[in-house]
This record gives C-alpha cells, structure tokens and sequence, in this order.
C-alpha cells in the first residue's frame, strides 16, 4: 500500500516509460521507479512550507510559500515524449488548460476551459508541436486543433455526469467518447460533436449507470456499469460490454445470479451474497488489450482477461480449511486483533461492515464469525473480550453503527436511534448469543471484564454511545445503566480502562463537529472509585477537549497515558497527541505533540515500559521508557491507523488495526531498510 498523504483521484501512466507513474492526492506525484518511491511534482516542493491536518479525518493540504495555480482536475502525459505533461487547473470557479515541457517544472497556460475537466486525451496521431487535445468537461468536450479551441454539443443530462471514459477508435483514429449522467448512459464517436443515447436490451430507460469504460486504443470495445433500479425478482444489475461503438450491447454479467459462471469465491461473496456487492462503481480497461477489465466497489476488485466472459476475485483467496487469506488488497476498518487466552493461535478481528472474522491457525486464514448476531447488529463488531478462566466464553458488543467515534456519524441524527447489543459466546467466537434483553437498543463501543469477579458471576462494563455506561454482576444475563456524574442526556461514552486497584476510567468522545473547545459538545474523562456506582470527572490537560484512550500503567496506577485528538485553529490542530500523568490526573504534560491525531495508546503486557501509539497521521510510535519520549516506528506509513496490538506470539512483532486499511503485521521496532514514501521533508517526522 502507498501512503500519498490522501485518497487518489486519478493515475496516469507515462505511455513511453512504464517505470513513470502520476497519481493526484492532496498534490501531484511521481513515480520513476514503478511506485517504490514518489516525489511531488505540484506544487512545487521548494515552495512547501507545512502540512496542515484539520477535521474528522485529519485531511491534509499542502501550505506554500508563493500562490499555487489551483487544484489539478485532469492530467495527462504526451504520448510520445514524457517531459510534455497537459494539466486541468481549477481555480476560483475556473478551469483553464495548462502545458509543462520539462516534466511539471514550469507551466504555460494554453486556453480557458467552459466547465470543470474529467479527463483529458491527447491525439497520438497529430503533430507533435501542436497536438489535437481533447477535454472532456461536466457538460461538454472542448478540442483545441491547430491552436483554435471548439466546443463540442452539451452532453444530454450535462452537469450530472456519474462517470466518463473517451478512447481513439483503431479504425477511424477518431475519440470515442462515451458518459454516464443521471438522465442516462451516452457516446459521442466524434469527440463530442453530437451523442447517441445507449441502449441496454430489455432494461428500459430508467436503468441507472454508476461506471462506464473504455480501451484507451480500442475504443469500439466498452463496458457499463447498469442497475435497472427496481427490486425483488424485476431487479437486474451487473455489467454491459460493447464492442462496435455502443451501437449494440451485450448482459455479460448478470450479478442477480445466485451461481453466476465466475470464480468470485472470495469472503464478500460468501457473506453477502451478489445484492450486497451489487454493480461495480468502477471499471478499468487496458488501454492497449480491451479484454483486460477491472471492476471494483466499496471492499471488492474482480478482473476478467477474456474481455468479461468469466472473472475472479483478486482482493482474497480461498484457502484449503474453507477460510480466506487477502491478497493485500484491504480496504476494511477495524478496532481491535483479540487473542483467545486458552489459544493464542485463535484470533479475532472486531471489524466495521463487515462484523467480525476468526482465525483458528494464528492468522493464517479466516472465517467469517457473524453466526448468532442479530442481522441488523451484524455490520460492526466494536469489541470483545474473553474470560481467561473459562474455555471458549467471550463477550461482544455490536452495532448496525459503524465508523464510531467519528462526528460524521452523529450529523442532523440522534444518538437515540442507534440499534446494537450484546452478544455472548461459548465456543470461541465460533458462534454467539444475543442477549437481546441485556440493554436498549444502542451502539456499545467497549465491553470490559473485572478479572477479579466471580467465575459464572463475572462483573462487566460496556460503553455505550449515546447512553453511558451498564453494568452487569451475573455473567452479563442482566445489566443496569450506572451514570450517576455523568453529564449530559446522550453521553457519548467510548472507552474503559481499569486500573490494577479496581478503578474505572471512562472517556467521553468529543461531540463538537469542528472540535471548538469550552462547550458542551467537549470530550471528558471519567473516574470511578466504587465500581460504577458514582462517577468524578477528571481534569484533562489543559486546552485538550478530544480524548481517544486511556492507558494505565500495571505497576503504578497513579500513571496514566492519555491519547488525544486535536482541535481546529488557524495554523492546524492542536492540543492533540499523548499526554502524560504521574499523579493519578492532577498534572499533565504533552509528551508527544509531533501528532496531533493520536487515536489510542497501548502499553505492552510484557513490559510495561514499552508503549506504542497510532492515529490518523501515517504514524506508529514506539517508547522504552515509559512514555517520557517517543520514536516513528519506521515502515509503516498507512494514513488512518486506529491501535497497535502486541504480538503474544512473537515479542519481536505487532499488530495494528487501521481505519480502512484492516490489519497491518510487522517488527516492533520498525523496518530500519523500508522505503518510506512520504516524500516531501516537512512530512518526515522527527527531521
């Protein structure tokens, strides 16, 4: 995985050199050694002066010393000489077309765009000095030819383009340009000067295309994305294929067949079924073999090389024992890598969307690990823990709510709607037992065991969002809600910890959407001396209103490590990273401010000068001593981290669960030879 500080918006292939690659995020990248390493091409690096991390995902932009010319829409390299770069710059509600000549160095503008860019297509076939460009915008396709700018005719439904693809024809050299609006599909066959409107056989025109594409040198060939929009027995999605211009189209892949004559045998498939994955929201084809197709959606990317007859799943693979192992190619959030005490080679994964997997064989494939909860619970595991005296028992708490503690999901909705429980297991996680009548309908996003409780009588906490904290005294047949001292109607109650004396931390998620501090929608931290039954509220450091987690040292309680989310300012957030306390939570004191999105902080069994930390800035931390000072754990890079897991099976190795990126598994000390590719200098920490 590569770590460009943001989400993709397009690649680009150098067409001479294969070794070269474009990706826009946050800026323009380039690779010359086939993606192993990147430098940033725009804006220019020399003028980089910080990077600024601000809001629910702690979005990145890039802050400069001189004005940039916008943000780049569309890219495209020469065909024939690669320091020749074409950019679509928007700025101030403007687009205009520009031209570098020495690989992004310096720009010339060659014209005004009359709306905003998709794509951009440069004729092979023309002269070099003076190439025929095509830009295909949100409402039409501008050509520049011989200098002179023509727009072409609207798209039919402009302005509600879904998705677009053009491709120049091997018989005509003409581009081929077909769109997917909300009035329907569309090809133009020359570049944009009049359109068609497509047709699928026996679907109707109220069938809706979420992606449409086309061979960049073959551009008879082209494939849809459909879905006729209807329900029960009528409904009927999958993928259309082309191959004389749009004129007539093919149903190669119905997805509405139950046993469909494609190897999808891949984990999604078997959980949910063709409805859940439903139509892809993507296609790729190959510019120069239009057999090669990709389609991808929200977790899964299939591949046909036989021009759609038949695909495969390439984000996992079965194994021999009927469980799955991934390619690489996760695109899951997950909370926590729980090890069954009786057996650590048993693992289980408490994910989001997907709820929950195991693995029997120390993680070497996995099975799907829903059976017993309620459907509408199913979609996110929060937590579970396991009883260490008791073989096979293990508690968990579940929610159709996923994604918490991020303010997006509280946004114009009550917390009060939430739908979730808590579910029992006395089979290893193998399959579980709602206790339906435990608690209300809520999001619990923490359960927590007392160790020194009873056997079959076990005391338990869970955390639930929107509505405190309940407690149970009998293995967890009946709970009560226990939030004497905690302000507010909805608490948002998100994490417990308990110290080594009995004491019970509870930390409050931040409800303010933009993090502004001295109001009601702060975070808090909570403390408990008598099991729940009253609570005090503990002073956070100063200016902090955002904590995540809580960690107590094992050997000296008053110790205390606290993980915190910075708020909004004008030069960034801050007041985010690790705090520390050495007297229970009188005093504070920042001891990591290098991060200022730091989601949860660990420490770890065997030594508890050890403590690691991750959040939501490509970084994972080590310390040796107690917290008092930290290192980058080198190697790992991925954007969105959520917490790092010790490896009780290996000292050397950790484990940490990400936020869209599922598991990650490496040396705990980190990878002194890992290439790091976040390029620019002011993004190395620590320099």
């Amino acid at each position: 995985m590569i770590n460009l500080r943001g989400r993709a918006h397009f690649f680009v292939f150098d067409p001479v050199n294969p070794d070269v690659i474009y990706v826009q995020t946050i800026g323009l990248w380039r690779s010359s050694n086939h993606g192993k390493t990147w430098e940033l091409v725009y804006p220019d690096p020399g003028t980089v002066k910080a990077i600024r991390q601000v809001g629910d995902h702690a979005g990145e932009r890039i802050i400069t010393s001189k004005t940039t010319r916008g943000f780049i829409r569309a890219f495209a390299a020469d065909p024939s000489f690669s320091r020749i770069l074409y950019a679509a710059f928007s700025e101030g509600g403007s687009t205009r077309l520009e031209m570098s000549e020495d690989w992004g160095k310096t720009w010339r503008t060659l014209g005004d765009l009359p709306d905003a860019a998709e794509k951009i297509f440069v004729d092979a076939g023309s002269p070099v000095k003076n190439r025929t460009i095509y830009v295909v915008g949100t409402n039409s396709v501008s050509v520049r030819v011989r200098r002179q700018w023509r727009r072409g005719a609207p798209i039919p439904g402009g302005n509600t383009i879904i998705d677009s693809s053009a491709g120049f024809s091997g018989k005509s050299g003409h581009l081929t340009v077909y769109v997917a609006t909300k009035a329907g599909a569309f090809v133009s066959e020359n570049g944009g000067e009049t359109w068609r409107r497509i047709g699928l056989p026996g679907l109707g025109d109220s069938v809706r295309v979420s992606a449409v594409a086309t061979s960049l040198y073959h551009s008879e060939v082209a494939y849809l994305s459909y879905d006729n929009g209807r329900s029960g027995t009528d409904r009927a999605f999958g993928i259309a294929k082309t191959v004389d211009g749009g004129r007539s189209w093919d149903l190669v892949w119905d997805q509405t067949k139950t046993t469909p004559p494609y190897t999808l045998e891949a984990w999604m498939w078997d959980r949910n079924g063709p409805g859940w994955g439903r139509n892809p929201e993507n296609l790729g084809v190959a510019p120069t073999d239009p057999n090669i197709v990709f389609g991808t959606d929200s977790m899964r990317t299939m591949r046909s090389i036989d021009g759609a007859r038949t695909w495969q799943a390439v984000y996992s693979v079965r194994m021999p024992d009927g469980g799955y192992t991934t390619t690489g190619l996760d695109v899951t959030t997950c909370y926590g890598v729980h090890f069954d005490p009786f057996d650590s080679k048993r693992m289980v994964i408490s994910y989001t969307d997907i709820g929950q997997f195991r693995s029997e064989n120390g993680g070497r494939s996995w099975h799907i690990s829903t059976t017993g909860i309620p459907r509408e619970w199913r979609n996110t595991t929060y937590w579970v823990v396991f009883d260490p005296d008791v073989k096979g028992r293990v508690w968990g708490v579940m929610s159709y709510v996923h994604d918490l503690p991020r303010p997006k999901m509280w946004t114009n909705r009550s917390t009060s709607t939430y739908v979730g429980g808590i579910c029992r297991s006395d089979d290893g996680a193998k399959s579980w037992k709602c206790l339906t009548d435990a608690i209300p309908n809520t999001a619990p996003t923490h359960i927590l065991m007392d160790p020194t409780s009873p056997v079959g009588a076990r005391v338990l906490y869970v955390a639930a969002f929107g509505r405190g904290v309940f407690k149970s005294s009998d293995d967890g047949q009946h709970w009560t809600l226990k939030n004497n001292g905690i302000s507010g109607a909805e608490p948002l109650a998100w994490r417990l910890a308990r110290d080594s004396q009995g004491v019970l931390y509870l930390i409050v998620a931040r409800r303010s959407q933009d993090g502004s501090y001295g109001n009601e929608g702060d975070g808090a931290l909570y403390r408990s001396i008598d099991g729940g039954e009253n609570w005090n509220r503990v002073s956070l450091p100063q200016g902090v209103n955002g904590p995540n987690g809580l960690a107590i040292d094992p050997q000296d309680r008053r110790r205390l490590y606290l993980a915190a989310w910075g708020r909004s300012s004008p030069d960034g957030d801050v007041d985010g990273g690790i705090f520390l306390s050495t007297d229970g939570g009188v005093n504070w004191r920042n001891v990591l401010s290098k991060d200022q999105h730091v989601y949860d902080v660990t420490i770890d069994p065997r030594n508890p000068k050890v403590l690691y930390a991750c959040g939501f800035e490509s970084s994972a931390w080590r310390s040796e001593d107690r917290g008092e000072t930290w290192v980058r754990i080198k190697g790992y890079n991925f954007k969105w981290g959520h917490r790092v897991i010790p490896d009780p099976n290996d000292p050397s190795k950790i484990y940490i669960t990400t936020f869209g990126g599922s598991v990650w598994h490496g040396p705990a000390k980190g990878d002194d030879k890992a290439l790091e590719d976040i390029a620019t200098p002011v993004m190395r920490w620590g320099r």
